[in-house]
């Protein structure tokens, strides 16, 4: 029996998570007011009820206390005709609508007092539901300012993990672009030692050593050049003058 009740704990309580996920407070306390403002509407039906009872009472009594009044003057004219009996006739009958008067006296100050409460209540809860709606509003607003401000957050959450990945994007493609430009660098420098071939230059090997030698002989012909410059320069330094 303890796993059971421990299971449908669980579930339970993982309902009430769904539900809290699923549930719009701002509905409920729409459907709460809805709720009240129909029982109201029901309460002031009865009210109005009670008050038609009311009404026809009245009217009822009144049409007895007619009667007895007719009753009072049939009486007063049969003995104005020396017709006692029926005098006594009418009175016994105005009698009697005295006394469900009465009766309807006792009612009708019953049903004016539980129109009276009634009226009472009606007045207390409409103030109570009211005061529930401007509560719900406050409630309500208060609730959606929470949720737009909850989104904000968490859009900025989100744009704070996004900014960090691209962070660290950022940081690859630089590292990305620094290794390119050091192996484009280290290139150029092969290039330029002539430890690499510059394939926008294509020379085969015979046309380089053609190359190499025309440079050597270019090389031997400015030494020699240069070699006799100075050695001219030294026999004239060395002859002696005409005035000797």
């Amino acid at each position: 029996m303890g796993v059971f009740k421990r299971m449908g704990e669980v579930f339970q309580a993982k309902t009430n998570k769904v539900l809290d996920k699923v549930e719009d407070p701002r509905e409920t306390l729409d459907l709460a007011y809805q709720k009240q403002v129909e029982q109201l509407t029901k309460v002031k039906r009865s009210v109005a009820d009670v008050a038609t009872a009311r009404k026809r009472i009245e009217i009822q009594a009144q049409q007895l206390k007619d009667q007895a009044d007719k009753l009072q003057g049939q009486a007063k004219a049969a003995l104005e005709q020396g017709n006692e009996p029926l005098a006594r006739e009418a009175l016994s009958r105005r009698e009697a609508i005295a006394t469900q008067l009465s009766g309807l006296e006792t009612q009708h100050a019953q049903i004016a007092e539980q129109e009276a409460h009634l009226i009472e209540t009606s007045h207390k809860l409409e103030a109570s539901i009211e005061q529930f709606r401007t509560q719900k509003e406050t409630v309500k607003a208060t609730y959606t300012a929470a949720e737009a401000e909850t989104k904000v957050n968490e859009a900025v959450a989100g744009i704070s993990n996004s900014m960090g990945d691209a962070g660290q994007a950022l940081q690859r493609a630089n590292d990305k672009v620094a290794e390119m430009q050091a192996r484009a660098s280290a290139t150029d420098e092969l290039l330029a030692s002539g430890a690499l071939t510059d394939l926008t230059k294509p020379v085969d090997d015979i046309q380089a050593q053609l190359d190499q030698a025309s440079t050597a002989s270019a090389v031997d012909a400015q030494l020699a050049a240069l070699k006799a410059e100075v050695t001219s320069a030294g026999s004239a330094a060395e002859l002696p003058s005409a005035e000797e």
